[in-house]
């Protein structure tokens, strides 16, 4: 398993176990991706965090029209 791919796997569950039930694994595992294709580049050892963040807010109700 590639660092990235773990790093997104982690990333989906613990946004779904957060989210709850009714959040769709799909919208998640699509947010967690484009969260980790937008921070390429960043430093390694701030990517699980920042990925995690990103696709949470892209996630949040709030910012959903955004």
């Amino acid at each position: 398993m590639t660092p990235d791919l773990a790093l997104a796997t982690d990333a989906v569950a613990r946004l779904l176990e957060e989210l709850g039930p009714g959040t769709c694994p799909d919208a998640v595992t699509a947010a967690v991706r484009q969260a980790c294709d937008d921070l390429r580049g960043s430093p390694v050892g701030a990517l699980p965090e920042l990925v995690e963040r990103l696709a949470r807010v892209r996630l949040s109700p709030a910012t959903a029209d955004v």
